[in-house]
């Protein structure tokens, strides 16, 4: 399988022109024979842009997912809609499970090849370190995974880096590679290029860290998306200018280095 990772310019605000970019990313991507795209965290409006989550707030069944679907479908690409502030609201009265009536979350959704939602995982950590993510949003329960092809894909997002757990269960869950829209800031560079890398060791997996680049009011995003196979290894990095990461991710390579060092089965509780 063909990942490509879209590491987009976010500008703060302009949800318009965002989706612009990532539509033509996906666009490229395909040219390009990509199997499955991923897309940054809230990448419609920038994370960092808090007091416009609300005006950038739509139910899973709105207008930015819609377009990202027919997207997907035309190009025959699976899609990981980076994440975006869901109105929940909004979702639920389209019918769609959410874990509280109302408020705002940041939900990354799976699209398959034909558009369809597969899966939404909204961001379980919410970040505090001055941040006004734990004020505005509200964290996700669920834990899901997508069978892409011969991959079970499991999702999470930035910050959930940091809690070594969240991904001992998704391999539990049976995924075999895991990827992670973030908006990482600088200075924390070296964090960055440490945590996917740890992920993908301790659980065995190929991880796609997708990040963006921007500058806002008081933040930068660093860029250096990366992909990684279960050994570790770098497979496909970049710098802090837009543009896209891909690199094959084939499950073989998880089965050949479960069977040479399966540190998994060795796990107590």
């Amino acid at each position: 399988m063909k990942l490509a990772l879209a590491q987009l310019r976010v500008e703060p605000g302009d949800v318009d022109g965002n989706v612009e970019r990532a539509l033509d990313a996906v666009s490229a991507a395909a040219a390009d024979g990509a199997d499955l795209v991923a897309l940054p965290e809230l990448f419609t409006v920038g994370y960092f842009a808090f007091d416009l989550y609300d005006r950038a707030a739509e139910g899973l069944d709105g207008p930015t997912l819609a377009v990202l679907a027919d997207a997907a479908a035309d190009h025959d690409v699976g899609l990981l809609a980076g994440s975006v502030v869901e109105d929940l609201a909004a979702s639920r009265a389209a019918g769609i499970d959410t874990p509280a009536e109302e408020g705002l979350a940041n939900s990354a959704v799976f699209l398959d090849r034909d558009g369809t939602r597969r899966a939404v995982y909204r961001k379980h950590h919410l970040f505090g370190y001055g941040s006004a993510e734990q004020e505005l949003l509200t964290p996700g329960e669920s834990l899901p995974t997508v069978e892409f092809g011969d991959h079970v894909v499991g999702m999470t997002t930035c910050y959930d880096l940091r809690f070594p757990s969240l991904y001992r269960d998704l391999v539990d869950a049976g995924a075999t590679c895991v990827l992670v829209p973030s908006a990482w800031p600088y200075p924390r560079v070296e964090h960055w290029k440490l945590l996917p890398r740890a992920r993908a060791v301790e659980n065995l997996c190929f991880v796609g860290a997708v990040n963006g680049v921007g500058r806002f009011e008081d933040a930068e995003l660093l860029g250096r998306s990366a992909v990684y196979d279960p050994w570790g290894t770098t497979l496909a990095s970049t710098g802090d200018e837009a543009g896209l990461v891909t690199a094959e991710v084939d499950r073989e390579r998880v089965d050949e280095v479960r069977a040479e060092f399966p540190a998994l089965e060795d796990r107590r509780a």
